[in-house]
């Protein structure tokens, strides 16, 4: 039986920790030495707990996922595309400049801009973002095959916009917005539909 010393740290809480310093710093905003620190743990131990920073980063993702999975899971249960819509966008602000949390969006922030050598957590990252607005277009569609969707509006656009506008919203806050300020361009974004 192999011998070895347990670990002496909760992982989940761990990657809790990794997930709010990415969130406010970014993937590359980030050093080793500062996550270990963060975490109460040596950088050799977070290597050996974790592998590589990427592979953390990546762990801190998914575990970003616990706080906005359940926006859109919320959103998607509405019965309009409409409140649909708005759903996503004051998840979006709820999420973005939460009290308990970093200002901005992960997914947004977290590797939008890296160097050569971060390429493929950026990509992971693009990934991840076209994926949820996928999400989007699916619910987005059901409206569109069951008529309901305003004439000439297609799914997939409609998609882009939201989504367009909740990822302006997270560069907002990130730079300072207030939530009422984040309120009034759900409102501004949502006086594009028409009256129903």
């Amino acid at each position: 039986m192999p011998r070895g010393r347990p670990r002496q740290f909760d992982e989940e809480q761990a990657v809790d920790v990794a997930l709010r310093l990415f969130w406010r710093h970014g993937y590359e905003g980030t050093a080793i030495s500062t996550l270990a620190e963060a975490m109460g743990l040596t950088v050799a131990s977070v290597y050996n707990a974790f592998g590589h920073k990427e592979s953390l980063f990546l762990k801190a993702v998914d575990h970003y996922d616990r706080y906005s999975a359940g926006l859109y899971e919320e959103a998607f249960k509405k019965t309009s595309a409409r409140e649909v819509a708005l759903g996503i966008l004051m998840g979006e602000i709820d999420l973005v400049s939460g009290k308990d949390t970093p200002e901005g969006c992960l997914m947004v922030q977290g590797a939008l801009a890296t160097s050569p050598e971060s390429e493929d957590v950026r990509k992971a990252m693009a990934r991840l973002r076209r994926a949820a607005e996928a999400d989007v277009a699916a619910r987005f569609a059901q409206f569109e095959e069951a008529g309901e969707l305003p004439s000439g509006w297609s799914a997939r656009s409609l998609a882009g916009y939201v989504m367009t506008v909740a990822t302006g919203m997270a560069v907002q806050a990130k730079s300072g917005a207030s939530r009422a300020e984040l309120n009034d361009v759900a409102d501004m974004a949502m006086k594009i539909w028409p009256n129903e």
